[in-house]
């Protein structure tokens, strides 16, 4: 019993836990961001590309 109660006292774990949580929401904010930033640079490179292709033609 005062094992348990030493496990459950103990706060160490707890800030690579916390690590964890603040790495894990950064990669889905990135991830999402990086999604939204590729498509609109295709948007980008799409008009440069119709403009030239019209220009030339």
């Amino acid at each position: 019993m005062r094992l348990l109660r030493q496990m459950i006292a103990d706060q160490s774990g707890a800030t690579a836990i916390e690590y964890g949580l603040i790495a894990a929401i950064m990669s889905v904010a990135l991830i999402s961001g990086f999604g939204v930033l590729s498509g609109r640079v295709q948007n980008v490179f799409e008009t440069v590309t119709a403009t030239i292709t019209a220009a030339w033609t």
